[in-house]
């Protein structure tokens, strides 16, 4: 049975991202898995919304993935590089929401937050033209007080807190590191809501990972990735994000 996608203003909305679906069908260079596809059997087992990363070399999502999945009845999250094409894709596709992230041709994944302080002068004019084009602009940032304070200082109203330390720590075991990463978002998420900014969080979450995030209250919304469409691999993908949509909601309501 599908489940709705959350409709509590105050609930926890879980966003996924569907990119790796992309990447296994860029792998054969055909059509198949239609990452479009996995995107509405997200939404039928309870996805709030789809997010999907566009690169500068397209080694995933492609740009006409980004038209398909604008036609979806849930908002799409169209995380991108802040550079000038990257702006004119989102201002002609207009997406529900552009979030800001840095990009590297080498990585592998997003590497770290967005350095919004020693990137101002760069990022303000593509912000402004993200905005005034009626696109709510999210930065994925570092879970960092002064970070929090640069994202307001930019006009950005959403920041998205990188969990990508704390999620590192998790997976080794290190109790230590990971209650300190933990403090860390929980600090920043806590300034920024203060600040006026709406707070989601993401990278690297997993089942196992995802409860002490999704327990934050100030934490609007969670993005997710790589973890469902893995777990996808043994479960099916609605499954998945049925049971990652649980452990959310355990995790807040608790």
């Amino acid at each position: 049975m599908s489940a709705s996608p959350s409709s509590s203003p105050n609930a926890l909305r879980l966003g996924v991202n569907i990119d790796h679906v992309a990447t296994v069908r860029n792998a054969r260079g055909g059509v198949y898995p239609d990452p479009v596809r996995a995107a509405r059997e997200a939404v039928a087992a309870g996805a709030d919304g789809i997010t999907a990363h566009l690169r500068e070399d397209r080694r995933h999502i492609r740009d006409a993935d980004i038209a398909a999945l604008k036609a979806l009845p849930v908002p799409l999250n169209l995380e991108m590089a802040a550079t000038d094409e990257m702006v004119v894709i989102a201002l002609s596709t207009q997406p529900h929401a552009a979030c800001l992230v840095p990009e590297k041709r080498e990585e592998r994944t997003t590497e770290g937050g967005l350095d919004i302080i020693g990137g101002r002068a760069h990022l303000a004019p593509r912000i402004a033209a993200l905005r005034e084009a009626g696109i709510r602009v999210s930065l994925f940032v570092e879970p960092d007080e002064a970070v929090m304070e640069a994202a307001f200082a930019l006009g950005a109203p959403v920041v998205e807190l990188h969990t990508g330390s704390y999620c590192e720590a998790h997976v080794e075991g290190d109790g230590e590191r990971t209650r300190a990463e933990l403090e860390r978002i929980a600090r920043a998420a806590s300034h920024g809501t203060a600040l006026g900014l709406e707070v989601h969080a993401g990278h690297g979450l997993t089942l196992d990972s995802v409860g002490l995030v999704a327990a934050l209250p100030e934490l609007m919304e969670l993005n997710i990735g790589h973890a469902l469409i893995a777990e996808a691999i043994f479960v099916g993908l609605q499954q998945a994000v049925r049971d990652m949509r649980a452990a959310m909601d355990r995790a807040r309501a608790s």
